[in-house]
């Protein structure tokens, strides 16, 4: 919860500096740890619903009449994102594309960007939903079932095909930019064989960029460790000619 010119809000927090975004406002769009997935690096703690249901988890009018308080009071700071994102998966929220449909008539100048796990992307209505964004932030953390299991620990009818798939399917229908965050878990996806199958797989979806990723705070499995600078470069390497860069806070 923050509070802005002493008002106080439940599901807009922020704005806060973000390595990615600048200035974002972020909305969490579901409760707590909701989420499509379990992975080992989440800083936020243990998935406590793991489901692929899409429903109105929270009032969409909640969020929007939140977000129209915070936007249309001068004395807030502007940010340069709202950001729906969270502790949970955004895109299950069902109303995301009201919302987002809400706010860019109200407030057609201002950026919105989406953070995902992109498990949902397979669904035609959530890519429609999610077209009006100015920066869409997805990721892949693995290019085989087995490997994304370690990483990830999925809601059982998930798999990477289909997650493949939706991206590929969002990156042709999507005009604005599309940012694909690959996480890096030593010992878990930086093997030679899945860096050469993500190399593969990331070139097919053609994305704006590629961000390189690894542990910043401890997540669920403490024992999994950071990616250390070296190892990132070297993959960054293997990646060329994609767009890469390095996002992790030790670089």
């Amino acid at each position: 919860m923050a509070t802005y010119s002493d008002k106080k809000y439940k599901h807009v927090y922020g704005p806060i500096y973000s390595r990615r975004l600048g200035v974002s406002l972020g909305v969490d769009m579901v409760p707590h740890k909701t989420c499509s997935l379990d992975c080992v690096y989440c800083e936020c703690g243990a998935t406590t619903l793991l489901t692929t249901e899409r429903m109105e988890y929270i009032p969409a009018g909640d969020i929007i009449a939140e977000v129209d308080d915070y936007l249309g009071d001068s004395k807030n700071p502007v940010p340069d994102y709202v950001t729906f994102g969270g502790s949970g998966e955004p895109t299950l929220h069902s109303g995301l594309g009201r919302i987002i449909g809400h706010l860019k008539e109200r407030f057609p100048s201002q950026k919105l960007a989406l953070l995902t796990n992109s498990t949902l992307l397979n669904d035609d209505q959530l890519r429609r939903d999610i077209l009006l964004c100015d920066l869409i932030l997805p990721s892949l953390d693995a290019v085989t079932d087995e490997v994304f299991r370690k990483v990830n620990a999925p809601e059982p009818s998930i798999n990477c095909e289909g997650i493949i798939r939706g991206l590929a399917a969002l990156s042709s229908e999507y005009k604005g930019q599309l940012w694909l965050e690959v996480f890096i878990s030593p010992g878990i996806n930086d093997g030679d064989a899945e860096v050469a199958l993500f190399k593969d797989v990331i070139t097919g979806i053609n994305p704006t960029r590629v961000q390189l990723n690894s542990l910043d705070r401890p997540g669920t499995d403490r024992a999994l460790a950071a990616a250390s600078g070296p190892s990132l470069e070297e993959i960054a390497k293997r990646f060329a000619p994609l767009p890469v860069e390095i996002i992790a806070r030790q670089r």
